[in-house]
């Protein structure tokens, strides 16, 4: 289940503030839709693909989805609702966990063995239920966790199975991860480009991160995971090296 694994790791993990069916992928669909390398209408897409046939698997959860043509990753964002949303989902049952997926063409057959890993790691557990009774978002990760963990038992070598695992729970308990719907505006996708012996450059929409980020001191960037800029907590994604001597960091930072 590697893309609900990155989800929980990237945060993507969210209290759904609506409880009606449409607002709530509505609201999913703007999280799917800030992922850089996602386009098109997702919100519509998904809701299209709701009218021609309801994506409620019963038992409490849900997989809405938008299928798009050409390469890319497969993507996830996962939705908690503590009340439960009347889905129309085949046994009658509120959905307490919805899990969206972006899928491009060369991801369908990744898209359908990581729906059956979750499935199976349901079935495998206690079904929805502690997911249903959850009292806080990080109930809720602890136990997509275990689902994750589970499944990694099932297909990857032990050694590399605690890797991840530990992995993914030193992501869990990190800033990024624990926030909560109110707190979403907070986060800005932010870009810095280092390398040529020049200033570092960021790239942003907000002008105050600009400028704090390029007056961060920058100089071990490449060993960092995280960093402070006045005004922002700003946290290392992924680092992407081009030649001769630049790299790009894609981040996200947390307005304090």
């Amino acid at each position: 289940m590697k893309s609900i694994l990155t989800a929980l790791q990237d945060g993507r993990l969210i209290e759904l503030p609506e409880t009606d069916k449409e607002k709530a992928l509505r609201y999913l669909a703007s999280i799917m839709e800030a992922i850089p390398e996602v386009t098109g209408d997702v919100a519509e897409g998904v809701l299209e693909r709701e009218r021609s046939a309801n994506t409620g698997i019963g038992r409490g959860w849900a997989c809405p989805h938008i299928r798009v043509d050409g390469d890319g990753e497969l993507f996830s964002v996962l939705g908690w609702s503590p009340a439960g949303i009347d889905y129309g989902a085949p046994d009658g049952a509120k959905v307490h966990l919805l899990v969206m997926y972006y899928i491009p063409g060369n991801q369908r057959m990744a898209y359908l063995k990581e729906l059956s890993g979750l499935a199976k790691a349901i079935q495998k557990g206690q079904g929805i239920e502690n997911i249903e009774k959850a009292a806080t978002l990080n109930d809720v990760r602890n136990e997509l966790l275990n689902w994750v963990s589970a499944s990694i038992d099932t297909t990857l070598p032990q050694a590399k199975a605690r890797m991840i695992k530990l992995e993914a729970k030193q992501a869990a308990a990190s800033e990024i991860s624990c926030l909560t719907p109110q707190g979403l505006e907070r986060i800005v996708p932010c870009y810095i480009v280092t390398g040529n012996g020049s200033k570092a450059l960021a790239l942003a929409q907000d002008a105050d991160l600009v400028k704090a980020v390029e007056g961060a001191d920058l100089t071990q960037l490449a060993d960092r995971h995280d960093f402070d800029a006045p005004g922002y907590k700003v946290y290392v994604r992924s680092r992407t090296l081009y030649k001769p001597d630049r790299a790009l960091y894609d981040c996200i930072a947390v307005k304090r």
